[in-house]
């Protein structure tokens, strides 16, 4: 699966890796900085992960796992992440507020 944000992109391998490429200036690609990268990098934070759902969104990106979290990274305006805050966030945080839930599907 691919997903293409505003100028950033996300990729779900069959075996559930996920990859980003693209604009990070705000965190999007999910790499731990605001660099952007010209070719895919696979998401190191999520390496112990499988990816079963991807979203990337204007400024922010988001990943839903086989253990049924969520995870949010990118530009937190308005608290669009679901941390609680504003901030900005360059690595993969799972979403406390679901973590009851089991989240099958990201809707764009």
């Amino acid at each position: 699966a691919v997903s293409a944000g505003g100028a950033h992109s996300l990729a779900l391998t069959a075996e559930g890796h996920v990859w980003s490429f693209g604009d990070g200036a705000l965190g999007q690609l999910g790499h731990g900085d605001l660099s952007s990268q010209l070719r895919p990098k696979r998401i190191g934070d999520l390496r112990w992960s499988r990816g079963t759902a991807i979203s990337a969104c204007v400024v922010h990106s988001l990943v839903a796992t086989s253990d049924g979290a969520a995870y949010s990274f990118g530009h937190g305006n308005s608290g669009r992440l679901g941390h609680g805050d504003t901030a900005r966030q360059p690595s993969p945080r799972r979403i406390g507020g679901v973590r009851s839930e089991h989240i099958s599907a990201l809707i764009k």
